[in-house]
């Protein structure tokens, strides 16, 4: 089973250049108006379309979840040297888990976080915990 996405871009080429960082791939299809991301890990196919006009809700994110720190690790590079990585949290309490992650926003302004659980919490967020909502998250990623 996978999860399939269909996002319209107004930048096609900056998505493309986006996902590719984010999902460590490339597309499977790519036409002047439409690219096409499958990808086992995560199992997703992701579908870009090129439009005049791409609106985007500030409160909403996406996320990959990963099993292992190193593999948190391993994108947190990724992404960095990609040049793509907004903002880095370790260990906070954010949606009733203690999580580390990466975040990066995609050319249309869609926020992506890449993330790994240290274990559940009975806590929602800390009073400081500002990426799982509508605030801007803190740039630590330089």
């Amino acid at each position: 089973m996978k999860t399939h996405l269909n996002f319209a871009t107004e930048d096609l080429a900056s998505s493309v250049k986006f996902y590719s960082s984010l999902l460590d791939s490339k597309p499977t299809k790519l036409l002047p108006d439409y690219a096409l991301f499958i990808t086992e890990e995560p199992p997703l196919e992701l579908a870009l379309d090129a439009v005049g006009h791409a609106r985007v809700n500030s409160h909403d994110h996406y996320g990959i979840s990963v099993e292992r720190v190193d593999e948190l690790e391993e994108a947190i590079a990724r992404l960095k040297d990609a040049g793509i990585a907004s903002s880095i949290e370790r260990e906070e309490t954010c949606c009733y888990a203690e999580q580390s992650k990466v975040w990066a926003v995609d050319p249309s302004g869609r926020r992506w976080e890449i993330y790994t659980v240290h274990q559940e919490t009975t806590e929602r967020d800390l009073p400081d915990t500002q990426c799982c909502t509508d605030a801007p998250c803190a740039d630590d990623a330089a």
